[in-house]
Parts: C-alpha cells; structure tokens; sequence
C-alpha cells in the first residue's frame, strides 16, 4: 500500500470512529458529531500553524481525542484529583485505540510509537511536534469551546484556565489566540488573565 493509500485510509478510519459520537455540534444548521468536529478544527490549524506538518503529526491531529466520549468526566471524583486522573486515562486511551487503528491499516511500528509519543504529549516543551498538537489543542479551546466553559465556571476558576494554557503555548501560538475573535466575556477574561 502507497503511503497516501495508508495514511488516507488511517484519517477516513478515525473520522468513522469519531463520527459514532453521540454529542453534537451544530454546523451550518446541520448536527454534527462532536468530535469530528473537534479533529477536523484539529487539523485545520495544525496546517495553519505549520502547513508542512510532518504525517505523523497529521495522525496525531486527527486522533487527538479519538473516541472521547467512551470515557466521561462524570464517572471521576469531582474536584482536581479526579480531572488529572481522567485526564492521563484519556491521553492512553485515544494512544491505544490510534494504535489499534494504524497499526490495522499497515503502519509500522516507528510511526505508531511516535504517534502514541505525541498523544501522550511526551517532550512537550522540548519536541516542536508535540509542542504543535497542544498549540492547535489550546487554540480549538479558545477558538470553539471557549463561551461554553465560561457559560459555566466561576471567573476567578476561569481567569487560572487561560493562564494555564497561555503557558502551554508557544510564540506563535499565542500571536493567534490574540487574533481570534471572542466574545465579549471572553475578550474580557483572556484580557484580565494577562493582565495579572
């Protein structure tokens, strides 16, 4: 199989995987499942970010939250114990079944390491690949789930999450996250966390 064979075969197996996502996003009037939408915005700003992004860092796009709704937050104890602990059980999840679904398709075991590499975001701030995945992850936060955090978190809880991600971010990225159009409250916010 051509390597495009493959790879085009790996991204239309994930998209499958993702369209079966029972939580939706309303596009253009029309229902679409939450996190093909979700790995779509993925890819698109890894290609805006960096528009020769290597093909690994392409899979990782489209895998990043590749059956996310298996695992719901709900079924972890409140509180930040229980998110970091669901948080690192996603991450070797969407590794695992990324890997399952290339190596299914005939990649080899040196592009299934690396993807699981970036999935799992090791060397971040030290591996400019792994650094691009979580720049475009804070970037599809700001760009499409932003207002629905805040619509409800307290803003003092919300003032430490975009400082948080600022931190992850690079450069580059945060030159983008200051284009993007927010809301007014968001402005606000985004504004405010920077400010302290």
């Amino acid at each position: 199989m051509k390597s495009s064979d493959r790879f085009n075969q790996a991204i239309a197996e994930f998209d499958l995987l993702n369209a079966q996502d029972p939580n939706s996003r309303m596009v253009d009037g029309e229902a679409v499942p939450f996190e093909l939408f979700f790995a779509n915005k993925m890819t698109e700003w890894v290609f805006h970010l960096d528009a020769d992004a290597s093909e690994v860092v392409r899979l990782a796009a489209r895998c990043q939250h590749l059956c996310r709704w298996e695992i719901p937050r709900a079924e972890y104890p409140e509180g930040r114990v229980g998110y970091l602990t669901w948080r690192k059980d996603l991450k070797r999840f969407h590794a695992d079944k990324s890997t399952t679904v290339l190596a299914k398709v005939g990649y080899d075991t040196t592009v299934i390491d690396r993807v699981r590499a970036i999935n799992l975001k090791q060397g971040l701030g030290r591996d400019p690949e792994v650094q691009l995945i979580e720049d475009a992850l804070c970037l599809v936060f700001l760009d499409q789930q932003f207002d629905d955090l805040i619509a409800k978190t307290d803003e003092e809880k919300m003032v430490r999450i975009i400082q948080k991600t600022w931190a992850k971010m690079s450069d580059q990225a945060r030159q983008e996250a200051l284009e993007l159009t927010l809301s007014k409250e968001g402005t606000r916010l985004v504004k405010r966390a920077l400010e302290e």
